[in-house]
């Protein structure tokens, strides 16, 4: 055998090698359409508002390329466990440190990624690098989002997750970058449910790659809810009699006030005297 077939074997055998090894993860949980009528996964689509817990922004890292960086984000699960979250620890193949963060607020900021936001009954949308696995001849068993239903003082376990699921997303919704299915970048859109109150969810980036195998991410996400119906205006009044009899009033009996009359007196008449026309008359005569 050549040296030149010999440096070409090998060049095949380590491209084979990272193609089998390269696993995904939620690289941007908040991705935002530049124009929501032209969707894309590329950074001339959209940008990131938000990212899973400890995501390093900073890093310089090529997108598509923390698989290979240390620590790695892809983390696969361990099915003795299934340890929801990576803690760096548990799993086949350890990832980054995901886990819940006191106060939740340390997981994000500086060398980290913000935390993504939403209002309930709002579309949120999740990028991920295809790593090899958006190909024709790879079966599509599709991304699971799972988010619990209120707010929750510690991480479910996986066996919670499963009965949380809100959304199942196609995996090779990507742009396909020609000659490079590594770095080739996905992505998918779900919506929040609308009754989810104000508060901060977490929220599971789940990957099944074959038959039992699989690879999440866990992120925060703050949620705004629905502010409150107002209350019902209160019911019109009816003019139905029956209903409501018209309200009669008796009007108040009043003793009509009478004036005294004055009384009336008559002066005597002088006897032997009349004061009638025909006595003065008589008079006369």
């Amino acid at each position: 055998m050549s040296v030149r077939t010999t440096i070409l074997a090998l060049a095949a055998m380590a491209l084979l090698a990272a193609m089998v090894e390269a696993h995904s993860w939620a690289d941007c949980v908040d991705w935002r359409f530049n124009d929501p009528k032209n969707p894309g996964w590329t950074d001339r689509h959209g940008k990131c508002h938000g990212w899973a817990r400890q995501f390093p922004v900073s890093s310089g890292v090529r997108f598509g390329d923390l698989d290979s960086a240390s620590p790695n984000r892809h983390y696969q699960q361990n099915p003795r466990d299934f340890t929801a979250c990576s803690d760096r620890v548990h799993g086949r193949e350890p990832g980054a440190d995901e886990t819940r963060q006191n106060p939740i607020s340390k997981a994000y900021g500086g060398r980290f990624g913000a935390m993504a936001s939403a209002r309930a009954g709002e579309e949120i949308c999740v990028r991920w690098p295809a790593k090899n696995h958006a190909v024709p001849n790879e079966r599509d068993r599709g991304v699971f989002i799972n988010m619990p239903s209120e707010v929750t003082a510690r991480d479910p376990n996986q066996s919670q997750f499963m009965k949380m699921t809100i959304a199942k997303l196609p995996y090779k919704n990507c742009n396909h970058i020609r000659g490079d299915s590594d770095h080739t970048p996905c992505g998918g859109c779900f919506r929040i449910p609308e009754d989810r109150k104000t508060g901060t969810y977490t929220v599971q980036w789940r990957w099944e790659l074959n038959d039992n195998e699989w690879y999440t991410s866990c992120w925060d996400l703050r949620v705004q809810g629905r502010a409150p119906p107002p209350p019902p205006p209160p019911p019109p009044v009816t003019t139905n009699p029956a209903v409501n009899p018209p309200v009669t009033t008796t009007p108040p009996v009043t003793t009509p006030v009478t004036e005294p009359v004055p009384e009336v007196t008559q002066e005597a008449e002088p006897l032997g005297g009349s004061s009638s026309i025909f006595a003065q008359l008589a008079d006369w005569e």
